[in-house]
């Protein structure tokens, strides 16, 4: 990964091999990041992505191989007791045009990513909430 800081916009390379979301965490731990939005684009060959079913309070993950363009990629970071936080949601495309997504727990590059971290002035921790079953925006 190689980045640029240009006042509150991070703009970032994330390379052949690498994962996005440990590299989101990453840069936002090296710039000390209290609260900034992901978007991103690029190349995955691989990726597991998610859907968080109310009922059960629990994440259903789905994961996929291949050759897949990022359509969107887009979240928050933020910090939960004091640590990065990453919130991110993927679609990815494959050849045919199928797309397929959604919470992001893994992905990693195949040819390159380009990331824009937005970062915004102030704090929004996260805090587990029971009845909802997931880490949600404490506003401080």
């Amino acid at each position: 990964m190689d980045y640029r800081r240009f006042g509150n916009t991070i703009v970032a390379r994330i390379d052949k091999g690498e994962e996005i979301v440990e590299k989101v965490m990453e840069l936002a731990a090296r710039e000390r990041v209290a609260l900034a939005s992901v978007r991103a684009l690029g190349a995955v060959g691989r990726f597991t992505a998610g859907v968080f079913r109310t009922e059960e309070k629990q994440y259903l993950s789905n994961e996929f191989q291949g050759s897949f363009e990022i359509v969107s990629l887009t979240g928050t970071v933020n910090t939960m007791e004091g640590k990065p936080y990453c919130h991110l949601h993927i679609s990815a495309g494959n050849e045919r045009g199928e797309v397929f997504g959604g919470h992001l727990n893994s992905a990693v590059v195949s040819a390159t990513c380009e990331l824009v971290l937005q970062v915004i002035d102030g704090q929004v921790d996260r805090v587990f909430d029971p009845e909802i079953g997931l880490n949600l925006f404490q506003f401080l």
